[in-house]
């Protein structure tokens, strides 16, 4: 099963926890054991799984992002995002998650978050399910 979800970021950088999107999905694909594929089509913008208990973890990476990353730092490229196309680099564009029992398998303080870094925008990530 594969499906697009739609993420709407509300600025520059940011990261947003789509966890229970792609819980969601996973049920609906009946899969019990598996791996689901998480990829975001977007040169801008990148996917990471990391701790959601404490939502200063998730601004402590962008930050942290920012501080090696800096805006404005007098790249080549003439559009303006340049440090977004490099976040998106150190990041990535996919993750995988095993699915056992139904459900993703997680650690009890983890979450998917999809990375924005060059919005506000309207965004989109492919998923994709397989197993039994």
């Amino acid at each position: 099963m594969t499906r697009d979800i739609q993420v709407r970021t509300r600025k520059r950088n940011e990261l947003v926890d789509i966890t229970s999107t792609i819980r969601g999905l996973i049920a609906e694909s009946g899969v019990i054991e598996g791996l689901c594929h998480i990829f975001v089509p977007h040169t801008t913008a990148a996917v990471t799984i990391n701790e959601k208990a404490d939502p200063a973890v998730a601004s402590d990476i962008s930050n942290t992002l920012g501080k090696i990353v800096p805006a404005g730092w007098g790249y080549r490229h003439a559009e303006g995002n340049s440090d977004s196309h490099v976040k998106s680099s150190l990041v990535g564009a996919s993750e995988f998650v095993i699915i056992s029992g139904g459900e993703p398998l997680l650690g009890t303080w983890q979450a998917v978050f999809f990375c924005e870094f060059d919005g506000p925008r309207s965004r989109r990530c492919v998923v994709r399910i397989t197993g039994e």
